[in-house]
């Protein structure tokens, strides 16, 4: 019986994409048998483990003071560890954030400054492959977004759920999808149900309804297989070197679809209402009648229920979460293991009347990040807060720091662990934010904040926006405009101008910010770059 056969007949997760030296040099795998209560040799080095949840807002959970949200593990990793008030997603939609948390840089410096498919060719340094190098054995459970699906970048092993037949079927209707585009959650799904859509709730992939997941049997659910993979994996992990493991959930994500006891968790709970300035009248008509569109006010009750579902897809992947947590607590390694909680970006929701991502607003750009080190690395008590301005790219150096690895003078990013030691004494005063053109011209844009402050330049026709979050932290208020506000603001753009002055005189003229209405998707710093004809002048 051939790979393929034996994954579709067994539902097997671990499927062996594995690209390193150690692979190439035909390593073998000890088969995983040690019980879920068993102890592995203490070692010199934490075990590394990164739980991500794919667009989750900042303030949907506990630790960040929401009081309606049930997330209690997530709460767990903040009060015995570091919560950090203040990180961000430079360039907040799926692949270039993915791609600063692949290679610890930033948008101009990783190549993408919007949204497209991530690089095929390797960067210098990555993560996986970093941590291969510095021995670490390396495993990814769930997203991604690498571009092909199963490009390695120094994993071990990946186990992905990306839906991309999900998206293959949507865009050629009555195609039959190959393996290369199946998901390993699709397949496992299909050898428990063969003649069932694992996709039957009927939501799109950014679609602003919510409702619950389709079939009674939550285990069916891409976050429960998600949860479950990474709990088998713990508790059979014996090999002799520490473990990098990624277990990176598609949820919250749209489709919301929580299963219905989830959403029902919220059906009375005192949901909060969108947050709209004065200023973001422009986004209250629709943008389009499809439901995945970019703008618009919506009813209250659809907004409500968008929430709702929302709010139990949080709290299902929570779950998920403890249960990895109490797996690592059974074989005693929890204290032995650096876990990072983080988002790649968050999800508007309705506030300021935009849906989706992509902005440089506070719900699409501010993620949560909650760290619990091992007590062994003498970070001190837990509990900690900092509010000092941290980002995607600092995941990378963060790791490598922890596996006692040099970290590349090339890496932008700077490590957490170092933060934390000199209580932010040095750190950076603030951090760059950006995005190409997404949904339309209108929204494209760069952005700066200290996490008390925030700058955004529209790149189409050159306004800025103000805001003071530390007064203001729903953005309600822009103070461009405003006589007293205006030493402020130029100290802002000045710090824009030094920001962007490397990029050449596309972005920078003469001391001054320039409009840039065609956008740039890829900078030439990305691998491959061919660069369009209208970038030269």
């Amino acid at each position: 019986m051939d790979r393929r056969s034996f994954i579709a007949l067994t539902g097997a997760t671990l499927l062996s994409s594995g690209v390193t030296s150690r692979a190439q040099a035909g390593e073998t795998t000890k088969p995983n048998t040690a019980p879920a209560t068993g102890r592995i040799t203490k070692r010199d080095r934490p075990n590394i483990l990164l739980l991500m949840a794919d667009q989750f807002r900042m303030d949907c959970a506990g630790i960040y003071g929401n009081q309606v949200i049930h997330t209690p593990h997530l709460d767990r990793l903040g009060k015995e560890g570091i919560c950090f008030k203040n990180a961000y997603s430079t360039t907040p939609t799926c692949t270039p954030a993915r791609s600063a948390l692949l290679t610890g840089l930033g948008p101009w410096s990783h190549g993408m400054l919007g949204m497209t498919a991530m690089a095929t060719r390797p960067y210098r340094v990555e993560k996986a492959r970093s941590l291969a190098q510095a021995g670490y054995y390396t495993t990814s459970i769930g997203k991604n977004h690498y571009y092909p699906i199963r490009n390695p970048h120094g994993y071990h092993h990946l186990i992905q759920d990306e839906h991309c037949s999900y998206w293959f079927h949507k865009e050629e209707p009555g195609a039959e999808s190959s393996w290369e585009e199946r998901g390993d959650y699709e397949a496992w799904f299909w050898s428990q149900k063969p003649d069932k859509d694992p996709h039957l709730t009927g939501l799109s992939w950014n679609d602003h309804r919510g409702r619950p997941f389709a079939y009674a049997d939550e285990t069916l659910h891409a976050t429960h297989w998600t949860g479950e993979t990474a709990v088998r994996f713990l508790r059979a992990y014996d090999r002799p070197e520490p473990f990098f493991l990624k277990v990176s959930f598609i949820r919250p994500h749209s489709p919301y679809d929580p299963p219905d006891r989830c959403f029902k968790m919220y059906q009375d709970a005192a949901l909060p209402e969108p947050n709209i300035g004065d200023w973001a009248s422009r986004y209250a008509p629709r943008s389009s009648s499809s439901n995945d569109l970019w703008h618009g006010k919506l009813p209250a009750e659809e907004v409500r229920t968008s929430r709702q579902a929302y709010y139990g897809s949080v709290t299902f992947v929570d779950e998920q979460i403890g249960r990895i947590l109490e797996t690592l607590e059974q074989r005693k390694l929890l204290d032995e293991t650096l876990i990072l909680f983080i988002s790649d970006h968050g999800d508007m929701l309705g506030d300021q009347n935009l849906w989706r991502k992509s902005y440089g607003y506070e719900q699409s750009a501010h993620i949560p990040m909650l760290m619990r080190p091992p007590s062994g690395m003498g970070l001190g008590a837990g509990g900690q807060v900092f509010t000092n301005p941290v980002e995607i790219r600092d995941v990378l150096p963060t790791f490598l720091d922890a596996a006692g690895a040099s970290i590349p003078e090339s890496i932008e990013g700077r490590s957490l662990l170092q933060l934390v030691r000199t209580k932010g004494e040095g750190w950076r005063p603030y951090i760059d934010l950006e995005h190409d053109i997404c949904y339309s011209p209108a929204n494209h844009w760069n952005g700066l904040t200290d996490g008390r402050w925030k700058y955004l330049y529209m790149a189409m026709d050159g306004e800025e926006q103000l805001f003071h979050l530390e007064t203001d932290p729903h953005e309600l208020r822009d103070l461009a405009g405003l006589p007293e506000y205006e030493s402020e603001l130029r100290t802002w753009r000045a710090r824009m101008v030094a920001h962007l002055e490397e990029r050449g005189n596309l972005w920078v003229r003469n001391g001054k910010l320039i409009p840039r209405p065609n956008g740039m998707q890829l900078s030439p710093n990305f691998p491959g770059y061919l660069p369009p004809r209208y970038w030269i002048l």
